[in-house]
């Protein structure tokens, strides 16, 4: 009996050791899933914003998170090809475009929540490296004589057909009668930011660029800049919009950009805050 009563202890013990290693494996399993990026991106919305507003996105996301717990993640790119990228299915939540044209293509398309709201107007600046000799002036007049003499054979700007600060800068080259002497010597970003690297960086010798990109302390240290006057462009209109599935958290962000706060950041990086 004492063998049998042993036998069944074991048994017992044996059995219990077998659910307990199986409970510690899902306890696991569960926590690699909670863990997963697939599962936290859920949690946390992803924009989809025009890379002319970069610096300041990012400074406003910041405070946004202290001041709500809450966060987001920002995907940047020129706003056409972030435009496409949604008529395609890409789940973002909120669309933060340099321009109301394509804003309202979305709305068009039933892509959106509403046709959006300006919430900021942006300008052009001329942008060189801090020790580069050419000059700069509202009316390109530097420019132009470096083109001429071959002093400058790499001039920057965004791309013209999917991102409204290379549209801009394209309106500029045209008005000042320097569009078809420039053109052989023009560099294209893929958006506003890769333009402003591309001329703050070496890889070209100028550029026309986004304003507030200018300003971004990165840049500021090694280059130089002017701002070039709005009449020789179309309005850049930044305009945001909710998407189809936007969530709260990205519906508070919507409305913490017109708050107090997002508005003095906009304007620090030197964007035009609209009358209300």
């Amino acid at each position: 009996m004492a063998l049998l009563y042993r036998s069944k202890s074991y048994q017992e013990h044996t059995i219990n050791n077998s659910l307990n290693k199986n409970r510690s494996r899902l306890a696991l399993v569960l926590l690699m899933l909670l863990s997963s990026p697939m599962i936290m991106a859920t949690d946390v919305p992803v924009i989809a914003a025009a890379a002319s507003v970069k610096f300041a996105l990012q400074e406003i996301s910041e405070a946004f998170q202290l001041d709500t717990g809450k966060r987001v993640r920002i995907s940047y790119g020129s706003s056409g090809n972030l435009t496409r990228q949604i008529q395609q299915g890409a789940p973002f939540e909120l669309f933060l475009s340099a321009n109301t044209r394509y804003v309202a293509e979305l709305e068009r398309r039933q892509k959106t929540l509403g046709p959006g709201t300006v919430y900021a107007l942006g300008r052009v600046a001329l942008l060189t490296s801090k020790n580069s000799s050419l000059l700069l002036d509202e009316q390109l007049n530097g420019i132009k004589l470096a083109l001429q003499n071959g002093q400058l054979q790499r001039f920057a700007i965004a791309n013209p057909e999917h991102a409204p600060y290379g549209i801009a800068a394209r309106d500029i080259l045209q008005k000042l009668n320097l569009w078809v002497l420039a053109q052989p010597h023009l560099v294209l970003g893929e958006n506003a930011a890769q333009a402003a690297q591309f001329a703050s960086s070496g890889a070209a010798q100028a550029g026309l660029i986004a304003y507030s990109l200018a300003l971004a302390p990165t840049l500021q240290q090694r280059t130089r800049y002017l701002l070039v006057p709005e009449n020789l462009h179309q309005p850049l209109q930044q305009t945001m919009v909710l998407l189809n599935n936007a969530g709260d958290t990205v519906k508070s962000f919507f409305l913490y950009l017109q708050q107090d706060k997002a508005r003095t950041i906009l304007t620090r990086y030197g964007y035009t805050i609209p009358y209300r």
